[in-house]
């Protein structure tokens, strides 16, 4: 082994991860506690968007791929007891008046199924077009809940699990193979938004997992060389990654060398991955029918509900003045970067809790901290320019993604981007921005960073959801004690 250490180390390829320390094996266990505290802590469809998720899984549990219109809906059949501790149970369609939880809501949901009997139709349209392999880990959840004749609250919860284990389960391989920069990796998982949504049954679990294989893999194939293995394993992480959202595919780009040797076989397979993808995201969109679910929303700009625009005649839009959508692009960025910096730390509910605002700078010391950790390897300024310059190419792929299918129809904004969305592509920066080795104590920094705020992000779930109550609100919550805004969550201020 130290042969082949010597081989790699100052040569045209990387040297090998270092060991694991006692640091890393411990933050990655407490991602692990932090998943599965939110995972049963957070009530019923307290995740964005998550009665929608549940109902795509609920209807892949019943062999239904594909989802039919009715009318304005756009959904499946699903069973009418399933659907209802949604609709009934934990609605969350509720009035801007503070809301609490309590343990007795879900044990009157587990002995209301039998009250509720035949079927219904669900109407999920926001995900309507979205590939069943997102849903397959909630589904298996949901499969083996039944199967153990759980009511459906519990069975939801089971949903939630297998789906925090799949997430866990693609992160931990993301950093098994990832050859440097593997704190990076573990900053962005230790973020609380990470644990948050991998933790519930939004497919957010397998997207930003898949998101980190496909960068390992690609990093691993392109600094490593492309063994058979680690080339099929690409081969079949780019599909699945396309069909997770098409934006993401160009993240697998990282692992191009700067300067690639042409006679170099390994960025012809990461190439390979990426023009696979990219076929396989086409099949799915010509075998669902390409069509795009227009919804309702509720516009940031004027709070009026809007539909939002058919693709093709916002990309009409888009092409005939090119130059107005950057400046709508460039707009929108500049005023929603703030709040994209808050999601990304931790905002809890469909958006609507925030962490104590100190919590934040700690975010921002504990991104800082890992990135001062080092990669472990030495990069050039174009290698590390390449980077970024692929982290910001999928960023405004997301926004015009955004624009295209969120938006109404020739609006000069972009509505519904979440700062989520940029997970998978902050690894990548952080490697980017990270020096080639450590700078002292930076570990021990980072390491009780992301305990604290771990912590700080589990109490402020279980306070404002089963104890205090919050209101779902857009916008910053109203508060008049600067202290009480530093030092508490957003619900009691």
């Amino acid at each position: 082994m130290r042969n082949e250490r010597s081989r790699f180390t100052g040569t045209a390829n990387m040297l090998f991860a270092a060991p694991w320390t006692v640091i890393e094996t411990l933050l990655l266990t407490s991602v692990c506690i932090a998943t599965f505290f939110f995972a049963i802590v957070t009530p019923p469809f307290q995740a964005p968007d998550e009665n929608q998720h549940y109902m795509k899984a609920l209807a892949l549990t019943q062999g239904i791929v594909l989802s039919e219109q009715r009318g304005e809906a756009i959904g499946a059949e699903l069973p009418r007891a399933a659907l209802d501790i949604h609709g009934v149970d934990f609605p969350t369609d509720v009035p801007p008046t503070p809301r609490r939880f309590d343990r007795a809501q879900i044990v009157d949901s587990a002995a209301a199924d039998a009250g509720r009997p035949g079927t219904a139709f669900a109407d999920f349209p926001n995900v309507a077009s979205y590939a069943p392999s997102l849903y397959a880990p909630g589904a298996v959840g949901l499969t083996l809940g039944r199967a153990l004749d759980l009511p459906w609250i519990d069975t939801f919860y089971v949903g939630r699990l297998v789906n925090a284990l799949t997430g866990l389960a693609l992160l931990i391989a993301a950093l098994r193979l990832l050859p440097f920069g593997r704190n990076a990796l573990l900053a962005t998982a230790l973020l609380p938004t990470f644990a948050y949504q991998t933790g519930s049954l939004s497919p957010d679990a397998v997207i930003n997992g898949l998101g980190f294989l496909g960068l390992a893999l690609a990093l691993r194939t392109g600094f490593m060389g492309a063994a058979p293995a680690r080339s099929a394993a690409l081969l079949v992480t780019g599909p699945l990654l396309a069909l997770c959202k098409g934006v993401y595919l160009p993240i697998m780009a990282a692992g191009l060398r700067w300067p690639q040797d042409r006679r170099d076989l390994r960025a012809g397979v990461i190439l390979g991955a990426m023009v696979l993808g990219a076929i396989v995201f086409v099949g799915w969109m010509h075998y669902s029918g390409g069509s795009q679910a227009l919804y309702h929303i509720q516009s940031r700009k004027t709070g009026e509900t809007m539909m939002t625009a058919p693709l093709r005649d916002q990309l009409a839009i888009l092409l005939h003045d090119p130059v107005g959508y950057v400046s709508i692009l460039v707009s929108s960025v500049v005023e929603r970067a703030p709040i994209y910096a808050l999601q990304i730390v931790g905002r809890f509910g469909w958006n609507a809790i925030l962490l104590p605002l100190f919590a934040y700078p700690l975010g921002l010391l504990m991104l800082g901290a890992g990135v001062a950790n080092g990669s472990g390897a030495r990069f050039g300024f174009g290698q590390r320019l390449w980077w970024l310059a692929v982290a910001a190419g999928v960023a405004l792929l997301i926004e015009t993604a955004m624009y295209l299918t969120g938006t109404p129809l020739g609006a000069d904004y972009i509505q519904g981007t979440q700062g989520r969305y940029f997970l998978p592509l902050l690894p990548l920066v952080l490697i980017a921005l990270s020096p080639d080795s450590a700078i002292r104590g930076a570990q021990r920094i980072f390491a009780v960073a992301a305990i604290v705020l771990l912590l700080i992000a589990a109490a402020t779930v279980f306070d404002s959801f089963w104890v205090h109550g919050f209101v779902t609100s857009d916008g910053m919550p109203p508060h008049e004690s600067i202290a009480r805004a530093l030092l508490l969550p957003s619900p009691r201020w």
